[in-house]
């Protein structure tokens, strides 16, 4: 296939709370069973199996170290035992804590404790904002791909997509052809697909509807002469799925590599989805509507994604005083 000349051309415009004592819990729900029930209420709510590991080996690593055996033996006491005899970053312990804490809040919502007594204990953190990618770097990486091989039009069209629309790179792997609304220009996302598990529906412009036409030619040629079987958007040079087990999928990987291999910082999936984020910002969305936009269930995790320089927060109430 012949490189499409212009098609790329684009403007890409917590000290530690005293303790609190516990509501006990009722006699007898050992830690086992409690972790057990737990762990299939999570797996019929449709929970990735990497979050129900994660959840299993945290909490049994607490039980194993403060040895406790029953709910009621769970204290903000034993919470603290828990964290202070972990040899790790205080980020860590914060990751761990969010496990524990989440496992805890589904002993409450199945009325097994009285009290969230949990929600007192907090580990103070010094956040470091993640950056988001530059639309700069983005351009150049764009403009050295060589878009005239398969896999240089399919990383191209991945990295606008990520940037056009701000998906989670595990559900760019599982879009598929059927969810492109070609009239409408729009992107029909169902929740199977998304992390929250809602609806969404997200716009595209010319250049990402015309891409994709010329993505989906090529996908055609290259299933048919592997005999796949698939309608995703973005498949492998043989016709596969670009997920795999991992976290990392094949368009993970690949911007890694132009990382490194183009000396861009800061090129990857997740701060190509930051990027979108601000851009979004600095065109005049508000928060809700970016929010919204990213599929995010707390505007607070939205507000670290824009990166606000306090400077600039100060200038903008201004605007309201």
């Amino acid at each position: 296939m012949s490189k499409r000349s212009g098609i790329f051309d684009v403007s890409i415009k917590t000290d530690l709370l005293q303790p609190e004592k516990s509501a006990p819990a009722p006699k007898g729900m050992s830690v086992e069973k409690a972790l057990f029930t737990i762990q299939q209420q999570m797996k019929l709510n449709g929970y990735r199996e990497r979050t129900l590991n994660d959840y299993n080996l945290i909490f049994i690593k607490f039980a194993e170290i403060t040895e406790v055996q029953y709910l009621e033996e769970i204290t903000v006491s034993s919470i603290y035992e828990w964290l202070e005899s972990m040899d790790v970053s205080q980020s860590t312990k914060s990751t761990r804590l969010k496990c524990l804490k989440a496992v805890l809040g589904k002993c409450y919502n199945n009325g097994w404790y009285q009290s969230k007594f949990w929600l007192t204990v907090q580990i103070k953190l010094d956040k470091k904002v993640k950056k988001g990618a530059k639309q700069n770097d983005l351009n150049i990486l764009l403009s050295l791909l060589d878009t005239s091989t398969f896999i240089g039009l399919r990383d191209a069209v991945a990295i606008l997509t990520l940037f056009k629309t701000g998906v989670r790179i595990k559900t760019l792997g599982q879009i598929k052809e059927s969810n492109i609304d070609f009239e409408n220009k729009m992107l029909n996302l169902e929740g199977s697909i998304m992390k929250n598990h809602n609806y969404l529906k997200l716009p595209l412009d010319d250049q990402l509807i015309e891409l994709y036409e010329v993505l989906i030619e090529q996908n055609e040629k290259i299933r048919s002469y592997y005999k796949e079987d698939n309608e995703f958007l973005f498949i492998t040079q043989k016709g596969t799925t670009i997920n795999g087990k991992s976290t990392n999928n094949a368009i993970s990987k690949q911007l890694n590599k132009y990382s490194k291999r183009y000396d861009l910082a800061n090129i990857n999936a997740h701060a190509i989805r930051r990027a979108y984020a601000k851009s979004l910002y600095d065109k005049g969305a508000n928060i809700a509507l970016i929010s919204k936009a990213l599929g995010h269930s707390d505007l607070a995790v939205t507000t670290q994604y824009l990166d606000i320089d306090a400077d600039e927060v100060v200038n903008s109430l201004r605007d309201f005083m």
